[in-house]
């Protein structure tokens, strides 16, 4: 290693540990449930994305081996060589026909579905507009374009329009983006009131629903079901890493943008398209969503996200705006959150400690996800262990 790279990396690493946020990979060893082992320890798992418990369901796993066994463990190609297999195009049309929307196209991550649509929509006559706490992949997905771009006070309608109506006539194309559900405050973004200035202006409209698709709208279809906008929004991004139990991503849009995406979208044109067996996991969640099973589910993570966040709340705990499952504890600073966290942990819970540049500087927290597959006794206990740990620190 040459000394210049040695000196930066031990400079950048001493300031995280002198700011108190330096972290070591915590280790699931086993399955990921609600109870987990971690780092050697049985804890309550409140740090999971997956919402539903389908990572570990029997039959997503069962729909994965028989993949295998039938197409093999790879698929040997990006997409648009000889990596489009029979199972890619079956998942696409069922994503999108719970997406309702006429075609969608499947990514090697969320993350990167949001490049894939992001960069050959927009061109250096363009602006896009994003609200100011959007996932880290849609800020870097405007990054990689020439468009011009702006950013609106968070879920401030005023101020979108503000915007809109300052640029008005200004740019060939105008495009909003915003996340569905946002995953560090666990609030909702209006999309309905976005759709209503959209229309008014001409604005194309892209959510991103990773954490809403499987959690909100009919059957877990999003926040374009939750607000009753089939028909009036633009582009759907989601994830398939979370509710629904795998790896991947995936843009929900129009035949002719899912065909602008297969020529231009450089994450499908460069990397290799998804394994079988994660493909037919995919199927098989969908499938089950479509089930009064996948109801159960859903219906069983809201009721278990109402006890828990009411259960914080009522101890004294800042929650912040959160209206999902997604229910932040803010403590303020970050490196007292990374001892909560700590602390947590050594009491059996596992929650993640969250501060700057995930957050801003006053607003550290640990991060709560509730699950389905908690019971109510999982998150009585872990309440009970957040009021001991709370008082004890002096945060209620």
């Amino acid at each position: 290693m040459t000394e210049s790279l040695e000196q930066y990396l031990d400079q950048q690493i001493a300031d995280l540990k002198e700011q108190g946020i330096f972290r070591t990979f915590r280790i699931l060893e086993g399955r990921q449930q609600a109870r987990a082992r971690i780092d050697g320890k049985e804890v309550i798992n409140l740090s999971s994305n997956n919402y539903l418990g389908l990572a570990t369901h029997s039959q997503l796993c069962a729909a994965a081996i028989q993949a295998i066994s039938d197409l093999g463990v790879g698929s040997g190609a990006v997409r648009t060589i000889i990596g489009t297999m029979t199972i890619h195009e079956e998942l696409e049309r069922r994503l999108a026909a719970f997406k309702r929307t006429e075609a969608s196209l499947v990514l090697q991550s969320g993350f990167t579905a949001n490049a894939a649509v992001i960069g050959p929509l927009l061109a250096d006559a363009d602006l896009v507009i994003s609200d100011a706490l959007n996932h880290a992949s849609i800020i870097d997905g405007i990054r990689l374009t020439k468009a011009s771009r702006r950013v609106y006070a968070h879920n401030d309608m005023a101020a979108l329009e503000q915007v809109l109506q300052e640029t008005q006539g200004t740019f060939a194309k105008t495009l909003i983006v915003t996340d569905g559900v946002f995953s560090m405050d666990g609030d909702i973004a209006p999309l309905d009131r976005i759709a209503d200035l959209a229309e008014h202006y001409g604005a194309i409209t892209m959510v991103d629903d990773a954490h809403a698709s499987g959690v909100l709208g009919d059957h877990g279809s999003g926040t374009v079901s939750h607000y009753g906008l089939y028909g009036r929004w633009d582009i759907q991004v989601g994830t398939l890493s979370k509710a629904i139990g795998a790896v991947g991503g995936y843009v929900a849009c129009s035949h002719k943008l899912r065909l602008l995406m297969e020529h231009r979208a450089r994450p499908l044109l460069f990397s290799t398209s998804h394994p079988p067996s994660v493909t037919a996991s995919c199927i098989a969640a969908l499938d089950l969503l479509e089930r009064a099973e996948g109801q159960a589910l859903i219906d069983q993570l809201w009721e278990n996200t109402r006890f828990f966040k009411a259960g914080l709340e009522g101890l004294g705990f800042n929650t912040g705006i959160s209206q999902t499952p997604i229910t932040p504890v803010i403590v303020g600073d970050g490196a007292r959150s990374m001892q909560f966290s700590d602390r947590l942990f050594a009491a059996g819970v596992f929650a993640q400690g969250i501060a700057y540049p995930t957050v801003a500087r006053d607003k550290g927290r640990v991060r709560t996800i509730v699950t389905a597959g908690h019971t109510h006794e999982d998150l009585a206990e872990a309440l009970n262990v957040f009021e001991s740990v709370g008082r004890a620190m002096e945060l209620i």
